[in-house]
């Protein structure tokens, strides 16, 4: 069942009933932050914004490669407003430089960049590189990114989740999997993509000013999934969506009237809101297991967010 909803037919199938009205929006004088905007799903995410007038700001750790995604947009769309920024989301302190030296304003932040590594990685801090990446360094751009929303009049959070993680529970207590007896990247990853539901569902309780959602683009074809991935991409290669199905969801959930009139927290696929749970789910987790959760991610961000950190 997962396969077909998730694989290119499962899109074709719910592509049949959108509005395409939805997306005929003119995005111009409207702001974009893309993270991982250098290829995949995030670049086309940033390439359809770009057309439709809005001023982009690619956020990648390649400078290179997002100079090069820069250009190509810029040239296919005409559109000169289209800015590069180099930051690695997984070194906390540069998160919040980055932020602090941010000085646009700002209407809809695409939380798309991550990573699967399949070993464990520490770094300076004692963060693993997968839980460092996908949940903390998501979890201090946004924060950190909420004041440069202020004089936006439809500010809206997006962050790319994964079908992945319907097969796991939050593991609050462990949430950097340091308990994990034989390191699994894969399972990493789903952990950290069920954390990111978790967190856009708590932030958008409290912050109400600001729509929330989260989203599953279903299995597509981009160098990502290549690299962390190669025996599910040769095993699904001709069943992938495209990067434009892939990101269609994004698009949508960053312009569209219909989104905003969803309810802020929920999580999509194919421009639905659908179930964080399968049915019969073990995964559900407890408020008393969510708070401890986000008091850890507080805690970080009090951590790194020091004056004498900086």
């Amino acid at each position: 069942m997962l396969y077909c909803i998730f694989s290119r037919s499962g899109y074709e199938a719910a592509a049949k009933k959108f509005n395409e009205e939805d997306l005929k929006v003119d995005c111009t004088g409207k702001s974009y932050l893309i993270t991982g905007s250098n290829s995949g799903i995030g670049k086309h995410a940033a390439l359809e914004l770009a057309r439709r007038g809005g001023t982009v700001h690619l956020v990648c750790r390649n400078k290179t490669a997002a100079q090069e995604a820069c250009d190509e947009i810029k040239s296919e769309t005409g559109n000169n407003n289209v800015h590069v920024h180099v930051l690695d989301i997984s070194k906390p302190r540069d998160v919040i430089r980055f932020v602090q030296s941010f000085t646009h304003e700002l209407d809809v932040l695409v939380n798309n960049a991550g990573c699967m590594v399949h070993s464990r990685e520490l770094d300076e801090n004692g963060l693993e590189k997968n839980f460092a990446t996908n949940v903390v360094g998501t979890y201090l751009l946004t924060k950190a990114l909420l004041t440069k929303f202020e004089g936006s009049s439809d500010p809206r959070v997006i962050t790319v989740s994964s079908g992945g993680m319907l097969n796991q529970k939050l593991d609050a207590e462990d949430p950097q999997c340091d308990k994990m007896k034989t390191f699994d990247g894969r399972q990493v990853y789903s952990q950290n993509k069920r954390g990111q539901i978790v967190m856009t569902e708590q932030l958008a309780k409290a912050h109400p000013n600001v729509h929330f959602s989260s989203m599953h683009p279903g299995w597509a074809d981009t160098p990502a999934v290549r690299t962390a991935m190669p025996d599910f991409y040769n095993k699904m290669k001709d069943r992938l969506r495209t990067t434009d199905q892939g990101a269609d969801t994004i698009v949508w959930l960053a312009i569209a009237a219909a989104a905003k009139k969803q309810p802020s927290g929920l999580f999509f696929q194919d421009r639905t809101p659908v179930s964080t749970h399968l049915p019969l789910a073990w995964t559900k987790s407890t408020p008393q297991e969510e708070t401890v959760f986000m008091q850890k991610l507080e805690d970080l961000w009090h951590k790194f967010n020091r004056v004498d950190c900086q």
